[in-house]
């Protein structure tokens, strides 16, 4: 493997590292829900895909305190 012959100055460096950086994702609001998603998805919330129910969204069923004795 090969070493570098000359030293990258910090200017150099830190030119090509600026470009590195984390990037925020694109959110939008969805159009039934007013939730804020990721773009070109079904929403997760309630189902809905461009304003048309794309998918069946289970909801979980809250537990009874019907077991418990008074």
């Amino acid at each position: 493997m090969s070493v570098p012959k000359q030293r990258h100055t910090q200017g150099r460096k830190n030119r090509r590292r600026a470009n590195i950086k984390i990037v925020s994702k694109n959110f939008i609001s969805c159009s039934q829900c007013k939730k804020m998603i990721k773009r070109h998805t079904a929403c997760p919330f309630c189902g809905y895909y461009k304003g048309k129910k794309a998918v069946d969204i289970k909801t979980k069923k809250k537990k009874d305190k019907a077991g418990k004795k008074k």
